[in-house]
């Protein structure tokens, strides 16, 4: 499985929400992008995107105030 790592880290939406969006862009269908945030917001809003666009997304905190979002591209 191929997996592109998205690093975050620092910035407030919508800047991660959009990097997801325009790496997602550019990923083949099987591909997983991890998206590295430490933002609550992007915590809400990255996977609400991903999920609406019929994207398989899972959320792992890997530490205090620390998370990853991966998201699969299914189409």
């Amino acid at each position: 499985m191929s997996a592109i790592r998205l690093e975050c880290l620092g910035e407030a939406c919508p800047i991660p929400l959009i990097k997801a969006q325009k790496k997602m862009a550019a990923l083949r269908v099987g591909e997983v992008m991890i998206v590295e945030t430490d933002h609550s917001c992007a915590l809400k809003n990255v996977p609400e995107w991903a999920s609406k666009e019929g994207y398989h997304v899972e959320v792992t905190e890997v530490d205090a105030g620390l998370w990853e979002i991966y998201i699969k591209k299914t189409k």
